[in-house]
């Protein structure tokens, strides 16, 4: 590690793949909840959760300015959940990337929906407008009983009112789903469900990643002892169901993350009916559908 680097990161550092190109600003470390059980990101001890020191935040910035200056366009705020921190403490953190580096143009974040509860349309109006453009919203699934059984601490009510609210307040939304995550058992309800939620909020970006557990399903089976994990025709099967369930207008979809088997990029509604028939092609015509080898999905 390059100690003369102006970021001190807490290792494993996360970030969505479309932020390859940002600079990670850790404001938190860890994540405020930590208690999904499908989630192996911020287990490690050294991720337990806590908020950065902000002389320490702002001095990564300042330094960051005087040795990177105009290469930055974007950055993302690190790690599982920077709108923990209060609107007071994210616009100071904000107004510093304006004056260090004028250059950026997108300031991101993960959001759960349970710190945009604290916070008014007015004031995530005022974080907008200071820079925060997009935020990523894990939702998982719209269905009450899936989230119940993964621990999610949110309902279809609390994760529909926190989008809401930053639409409303001209923060971008870039939804992820997981597909897979009700099972054979709750598969149906969940793809419903998570189009109602996608529906009743259109969202401009909408992703798809399936259920996986690189360390093993000990933890999530727990409390969820009736999962039974779905195969590729399940998989295709609640895709094109959550399909054909989307009423959006203008959202951009993507089911490329390398969990995906099936890869889908397209705009909902105008190109819904293309990649139905993608997802149909893959049931019924899996060796030509082009799916991704399970060689290329090692996560």
């Amino acid at each position: 590690m390059n100690h003369a680097f102006p970021i001190r990161y807490i290792e494993p550092v996360f970030r969505p793949p479309s932020e390859a190109d940002s600079l990670i600003l850790p404001v938190t470390n860890g994540c405020s909840w930590n208690q999904c059980t499908y989630c192996e990101m911020y287990t490690a001890p050294q991720k337990k959760f806590a908020l950065r020191d902000e002389d320490e935040t702002l001095r990564a910035i300042e330094r960051s300015g005087q040795l990177l200056g105009h290469q930055v366009a974007r950055v993302f705020l690190g790690d599982g959940d920077a709108m923990a921190l209060s609107t007071r403490r994210l616009m100071v953190v904000l107004q510093a990337i304006r004056t260090h580096l004028p250059h950026v143009r997108r300031i991101s974040s993960y959001c759960l929906p349970r710190n945009v509860r604290h916070k008014t349309v007015a004031e995530l109006t005022e974080l907008r407008q200071a820079g925060l453009s997009l935020a990523y919203v894990g939702a998982e699934s719209g269905d009450d009983t899936v989230l119940q059984k993964v621990n999610k601490g949110e309902t279809y009510a609390t994760t529909a009112d926190a989008l809401t609210k930053l639409g409303e307040a001209g923060i971008s939304r870039s939804v992820m789903l997981l597909n897979g995550l009700g099972g054979k058992v709750y598969s149906q309800q969940h793809a419903l469900a998570s189009a109602r939620l996608a529906n009743a909020t259109q969202p401009e970006f909408l992703a798809t990643l399936v259920v996986s557990f690189p360390k093993g399903e000990q933890r999530f089976r727990a409390n969820y002892p009736e999962w039974e994990a779905p195969d590729l025709p399940d998989l295709f099967a609640e895709m094109a169901q959550f399909l054909r369930a989307t009423d959006l207008k203008r959202t951009v979809f993507r089911s490329d993350h390398a969990s995906n088997w099936l890869v889908l990029k397209g705009t909902l509604g105008a190109e819904k009916e293309r990649m139905l028939a993608q997802v149909h092609a893959a049931i019924e015509q899996p060796r030509t559908a082009g799916l991704r080898p399970a060689w290329a999905r090692a996560l």
